[in-house]
C-alpha cells in the first residue's frame, strides 16, 4: 500500500476530483462515463452524504469515494450507497481503494441515522468489505450478484432500492 491520506473532501477539490472521476472510468466497460456529473448533481443538491479523498503526501489527489442516500421503497431507512468509488489508473491496486472504502463505511457507522450501505459493482471485490447479495433488497437490471448490502444495526430492510435521482440525470 502507498502512503495516503484520506480526508473529506474539500472546495478546492471539486475539478480534481471531476477530473479523477473521468479518468479512472474512461474505457470502463460497465460505465457511462457519468460519474463525474453523479458527483456534481449530488453536491449541487446537497445530497451528497459524503466525499473522501485519497491524496498522496506532495497533496496529489489519486482516489476518491462518495456516499448518498437511498431509499428502501420509497422511503429513508438511514440506508447509503457506496459510489462512484475511483482510483487514478496508475496508483490502481496499490490499496488506494480499500483504505477509501474502509474509511468511508467508519465514517458511515458512526453517524447515529446510519443502519447500512449498499453498493452495485464487482462482488469479489466488495466481499472483502462484508458485502453480499441479499434477496431481502432488490435493485432492477443488473445480475443480483452485483447488488450487494451491507447491514450496520440490525436485518437489512426488504424492498426495491433507488439511488439519488442524480444517479440518472
Amino acid at each position: 500500500m502507498i502512503d495516503l491520506h484520506i480526508r473529506p473532501e474539500q472546495p478546492g477539490d471539486v475539478q480534481a476530483v471531476s477530473s479523477l472521476l473521468r479518468t479512472a472510468f474512461a474505457g470502463h466497460p460497465h460505465s457511462d462515463h457519468t460519474e463525474h456529473l453523479i458527483v456534481e448533481r449530488l453536491r449541487a443538491h446537497g445530497r451528497l452524504a459524503l466525499g473522501l479523498a485519497a491524496l498522496l503526501p506532495d497533496g496529489e489527489l489519486v482516489g476518491y469515494v462518495a456516499f448518498s442516500k437511498v431509499a428502501v421503497d420509497g422511503a429513508d431507512l438511514g440506508w447509503y450507497g457506496l459510489g462512484p468509488l475511483a482510483v487514478r489508473p496508475r496508483t490502481q491496486r496499490q490499496g488506494v481503494g480499500r483504505a477509501l472504502v474502509e474509511a468511508g463505511l467508519a465514517c458511515l457507522r458512526r453517524r447515529a441515522d446510519a443502519r447500512g450501505c449498499v453498493v452495485l459493482g464487482e462482488p469479489e471485490y466488495y466481499r472483502r468489505f462484508g458485502f453480499a447479495a441479499d434477496p431481502a433488497l432488490r435493485f432492477p437490471g443488473p445480475p443480483t450478484d452485483y447488488f450487494m448490502a451491507l447491514s450496520f444495526a440490525g436485518p437489512a430492510p426488504t424492498g426495491s432500492v433507488a439511488y439519488d435521482p442524480a444517479f440518472t440525470g
